[in-house]
């Protein structure tokens, strides 16, 4: 186990059984020497000590009593959504595991509890916050004005955008966030509510496209018993849950006009009516906006109400598309593939230069979602510590890929332009994945290609390709 661990770090355990916290903290005293464990006997508790200490790793049961472990892990996420939880349970099925997996949990535990499998996993979490807490502050380094949390990047257009990130979370005004799918939008909007001074309350994302059109009202607002049939409780709605923190609605461009109607009472009262309620609530909730539709189109067609357009457009944040950004990529590769590698609990890995070129060039239709997962699949089939260009799987039909504004403006050149140029860029691709087979090693490459070794020096010159670069 990693002896990386600094005097500060600190462990939260939750769990309603006193003899099992006592247990544990006494066995985690003595396994995790310089670590501080804490207790508390339930999700409420937890949340507590959560708003006022600095915890470096929390592990908590899925059923306390009344209280339902998971709910709280939604709680715990949407304060900070890089906290390392594992979750812990007598009723261990995979399901539940998958579940707490996509509620935000890094790992997850059954009982009875194997002591010296849960230390080596608490090593491992506490080593993964220690990362996190060291990236934390590298970016506060490379920033000045203070870090942007789960963003990398240092062009110009990635510092205009934390300028607008940290402005927009000084005030209190609705923020339009827009761009592409896989720009990073929702990450934005977390990023706004984590640098705001509601922080410590919660985050509430919901995805407007997937709730169903006639439950969306329902879902945002709430409702009364008896409000409609199959009615049997009062449901608080989506933004009572955010009370005092943010509520970011994605996709705000595709909900109903009737819906949007209610919205923008919303905005100008900061009130919400219930379903089946006679009076309205006061609320006090930020609300964040994003989209990638085009929504002078939608109001033009009438499917946008202006005037709600311009109430949740009082910030407009703008993504840059990844190829906007290339510059970046390295940078950006360089955090996916040590995060991919912690996820997988994988040794290090690292990209040739060649496959480093490969993702510069490559258009990235899917922008950060598919490098992000391009990644993923070459750190999982790539058997050794380095990521050639033959195991990266840019895929060019997918649904995502389609041609971009310039170049359904570009003009066209003639066929035998457009083959000579196809042609270089296949052969240049070629050489760079034979290279990094080879470890640079021309005589090799050149038996691998089937030329002669005179015929790929001379390939190589034309393109100004040195095979010095891909040794290892």
């Amino acid at each position: 186990m990693s002896n990386n661990h600094t005097t500060s770090a600190a462990i939260l355990l939750v769990d309603d059984e006193p003899d099992l916290l006592t247990g544990l903290k006494r066995n985690f005293a003595h396994r995790l020497p310089g670590i501080n464990v804490l207790t508390a006997d339930g999700g409420n508790q937890a949340l507590e000590i959560l708003a006022t200490e600095e915890i470096s790793l929390l592990l908590m049961d899925v059923m306390m009593g009344d209280t339902n472990g998971l709910e709280v892990l939604d709680q715990i996420h949407s304060r900070d959504p890089e906290l390392t939880v594992i979750m812990m349970t007598g009723y261990g099925t995979i399901e539940l595991a998958v579940d707490a997996i996509r509620r935000g949990a890094w790992d997850f535990v059954t009982k009875p509890l194997d002591l010296d499998d849960l230390t080596r996993m608490l090593g491992k979490g506490l080593e993964r916050s220690r990362l996190i807490g060291e990236n934390r502050k590298l970016r506060s380094r490379i920033f000045p004005g203070g870090p942007v949390p789960e963003f990398v990047g240092q062009c110009s257009a990635m510092r205009e955008l934390y300028k607008a990130i940290q402005t927009s979370a000084d005030s209190n005004y609705t923020v339009l966030i827009r761009g592409a799918s896989g720009t990073g939008k929702e990450i934005c909007a977390r990023a706004i509510h984590t640098l705001s001074r509601r922080s410590k309350k919660p985050f509430v994302m919901v995805n407007c496209p997937a709730i169903p059109e006639e439950l969306l009202e329902s879902e945002l607002f709430g409702y009364r018993q008896g409000a409609f049939t199959g009615a049997n409780r009062d449901h608080a709605g989506l933004f009572r849950q955010a009370e005092g923190g943010t509520i970011c609605l994605d996709e705000i461009g595709d909900i109903p006009v009737s819906v949007q109607t209610k919205l923008l009472r919303v905005l100008q009262e900061q009130e919400i009516k219930q379903l089946g309620a006679d009076t309205s609530t006061r609320i006090d909730v930020r609300i964040i906006a994003s989209t990638n539709a085009d929504l002078e189109t939608r109001i033009g067609e009438g499917k946008f109400r202006q005037d709600l357009y311009y109430r949740l457009a009082v910030l407009n944040l703008r993504m840059p598309p990844l190829c906007g950004i290339a510059e970046d990529i390295p940078l950006l590769a360089d955090h996916f593939i040590k995060k991919v590698c912690l996820e997988l609990d994988s040794s290090e890995k690292r990209f040739s230069a060649a496959a480093l070129e490969m993702l510069q060039v490559y258009n990235w239709p899917g922008n950060i979602r598919e490098l992000q997962n391009v990644i993923r699949r070459a750190v999982l089939f790539c058997p050794g510590p380095v990521i050639g260009t033959h195991h990266l799987v840019l895929d060019a039909a997918s649904p995502e890929t389609r041609p971009s504004q310039d170049e359904r403006d570009m003009e066209i050149i003639p066929y035998k332009e457009a083959k000579e140029s196809c042609l270089d860029s296949f052969t240049r691709q070629y050489v760079h994945t034979l290279l990094t087979k080879s470890s640079g090693n021309v005589s090799h490459a050149a038996r691998l290609s089937h030329l002669t070794r005179a015929a790929l020096q001379k390939i190589m010159r034309r393109y100004q390709i040195d095979g010095g670069q891909f040794r290892k």
